[in-house]
């Protein structure tokens, strides 16, 4: 046992000795009671920070724990808000899921104070334990969707927009292409409120555009007739221009000339993950229904 572990387990033994003696006759006849409680969170908190020292994630998250719900008793909320973050900080690279309990306790507790925006940026970090730790993509959704409730009604419409985006990303991967395309085209025009935003506006009707693909190629093509209507230059952009292409060789059943126009795009601008495995169902039918015609 190396020795920060060693002391962080002195601070540990530290902190419940404080707490014992506090329950004492003469500790609650003195009134020594919150003097002594701080005393032992300050314990629990410098044993967390040797627990990180040591690399012990789990027991970091533990002391920090133990702290922030000394810190409730006492009333002061806002610090054991800060020091649920601060476990979940050290659980994310051992417990993920344990993780996700603390930031939910401090998202309580910030929603309680009307600190909203903190709620957003902590339901915000679930999402993403939820992509990469603990992979579920179902509840990555949700916790995008209630961060963005909480941005929005705090005004911070950037931010809304960039969850929602990730919704997006994941309802089109889970084929939920409705949700997907609906909240595309929402952020597309919202976009084109703004000389700043205006130009990303193309990259959100082109995805909205191969959502509507997956789907059907009608749909596809009266989707784009509106987004010209909304925004006159997409109609000379190269994602336009593929998605006429790709039409007319899903309409010909010509799969050769669907992937070789694929490749001439992707060869100019790189086509991430997400697009590859939409085109790739898009293409799919072009293969699975040889008499579409």
């Amino acid at each position: 046992m190396g020795d920060n572990e060693q002391k962080a387990l002195q601070f540990l033994a530290e902190a419940e000795k404080k707490l014992t003696s506090n329950k004492s006759f003469f500790g609650s006849l003195f009134g020594g009671t919150s003097s002594k409680v701080e005393e032992a969170i300050e314990c629990y908190q410098r044993a967390a920070n040797m627990f990180k020292m040591a690399k012990k994630w789990g027991a970091a998250g533990n002391a920090f724990c133990e702290a922030a719900n000394l810190y409730s008793k006492l009333g002061s909320r806002h610090d054991a808000a800060t020091n649920y973050v601060d476990a979940a900080n050290c659980y994310k690279k051992s417990d993920p899921n344990e993780g996700v309990n603390c930031l939910l306790k401090a998202i309580e507790i910030y929603t309680d104070m009307g600190r909203f925006t903190m709620a957003a940026k902590h339901h915000q970090t679930i999402a993403e334990m939820y992509e990469t730790e603990a992979v579920d993509l179902e509840r990555a959704v949700q916790h995008y969707e209630q961060a963005a409730d909480f941005f929005r009604g705090e005004e911070s419409n950037s931010a809304a927009n960039k969850c929602m985006l990730k919704v997006a990303q994941y309802a089109a991967q889970l084929e939920n292409y409705d949700k997907a395309i609906q909240i595309y085209e929402q952020v597309a025009s919202s976009s084109l409120d703004s000389s700043l935003l205006k130009y990303s506006a193309k990259e959100y009707f082109f995805r909205a555009a191969l959502c509507h693909l997956c789907v059907d190629v009608l749909n596809a093509q009266q989707a784009m007739e509106r987004y010209i209507d909304l925004y006159p230059t997409f109609q000379d952009s190269r994602e336009y221009k593929l998605l006429k292409v790709l039409i007319d060789h899903i309409e010909e059943q010509n799969a050769d000339g669907f992937t070789e126009a694929v490749k001439d795009y992707d060869s100019i601008s790189r086509l991430d993950q997400w697009y590859t495995t939409i085109l790739l169902r898009i293409k799919k039918q072009v293969n699975d229904n040889p008499d579409l015609r």
